[in-house]
């Protein structure tokens, strides 16, 4: 009964990794909340305040409960309020709308993983307040005209069945046109790699770290890169490709409003989470090319990821998720 009430390996990590990401968002939202001008915006952002606080308690209630220790995380020291505004009220809207998706995207991963009914219960509520927030987050984007939609396509009125394996060609002989699924695909792996392009761009020119901004600049390029190539796809098929924006980020660059850390920590979740996506874009899709360049998309942020990632250890900053024990380590001391 007692190994039942302990916590499972994929609920600490789903609940440690919730507790992370909340963190860091929590930081984030008390620095935009307190610089956003748009009263509409600056209600939506305390809406996403209120659910990453409650994500941070509730999850360091479990992770307690169940034995387990609560990450450090972030904290008031890595945010600066009072630092000028380094990304405009578009930008912080758009962060808003991409944030509670990959808390839906989490929570609904997570809820199929919990067998504790406390858990399952948390998840479960968080999904609902993630999506009344997005779409509250989408009605406002809506409302003053930069919400980027996918396009409309003519579509055939009749039910077709496929007659050749021709329908998974990509590399040689006629390619067929886009399926709907790949449209979405590519129009949403845009949007993200913009956002995250702005993101990236804003770190860049208020970190100190020269080895940090270098690290940054290659992102923004590779995002930069991605966009172009999944651009490309569409304008071949004379679909409207959506447009990123300048006005994201300010001219701000002498005070940064976020510590290295958190910088570095919210650039590497942004990689892995893009990774997830392009798996889930490679699942979806029929044309072989397609698949490849999803492949080789998804190699390339890994290995600027496991830089990232190199870059937080140097510096001490990196939090080890929960792991099993080391039985040989353990082994060898009791040979001692």
């Amino acid at each position: 009964m007692e190994q039942y009430k302990k916590a499972t390996a994929s609920e600490i990590a789903n609940l440690w990794a919730s507790y992370m990401n909340a963190s860091s968002s929590t930081a984030m939202l008390t620095y935009f909340k307190e610089n956003v001008e748009d009263e509409d915006i600056r209600g939506l952002l305390n809406n996403a305040y209120d659910l990453s606080t409650f994500a941070l308690e509730t999850t360091s209630q479990l992770l307690t409960e169940s034995a387990s220790p609560v990450p450090k995380g972030f904290s008031e020291q890595d945010v600066n309020i009072k630092a000028p505004r380094l990304y405009s009220d578009t930008y912080m809207l758009h962060f808003a709308i991409n944030l509670h998706i990959l808390v839906m995207t989490h929570c609904t991963n997570a809820i199929s993983q919990s067998s504790h009914e406390d858990i399952y219960r948390f998840y479960t509520e968080s999904l609902s307040k993630a999506n009344s927030v997005h779409m509250q987050a989408v009605k406002i984007a809506q409302t003053k005209g930069v919400y980027v939609s996918p396009p409309n396509i003519p579509t055939s009125d009749t039910v077709n069945f496929v007659k050749k394996d021709s329908f998974l060609n990509g590399w040689f002989g006629d390619k067929r046109p886009l399926l709907a699924v790949e449209i979405a695909q590519f129009y949403s792996n845009i949007e993200r790699n913009v956002l995250g392009a702005a993101t990236i761009l804003g770190f860049a020119q208020v970190t100190e770290s020269k080895e940090i901004k270098a690290y940054l600049l290659k992102g923004n390029n590779i995002a930069q890169k991605h966009v172009s190539s999944f651009s490309n796809y569409l304008e071949k098929s004379y679909i409207p490709v959506p447009m990123g924006s300048d006005s994201f980020v300010t001219e701000s660059s002498q005070v940064s409003p976020f510590s290295d850390k958190l910088m570095l920590f919210y650039t590497i979740g942004m990689i892995t989470q893009g990774i997830a996506f392009y798996g889930m874009s490679i699942s979806t899709n029929a044309r072989r090319d397609i698949a490849t360049l999803y492949a080789k998309l998804s190699g390339e942020i890994a290995f600027y990821a496991e830089e990232g990632i190199k870059l937080m250890i140097d510096n001490d900053w990196f939090e080890e998720p929960p792991r099993m024990v080391d039985r040989k380590d353990l082994i060898e001391k009791g040979r001692d």
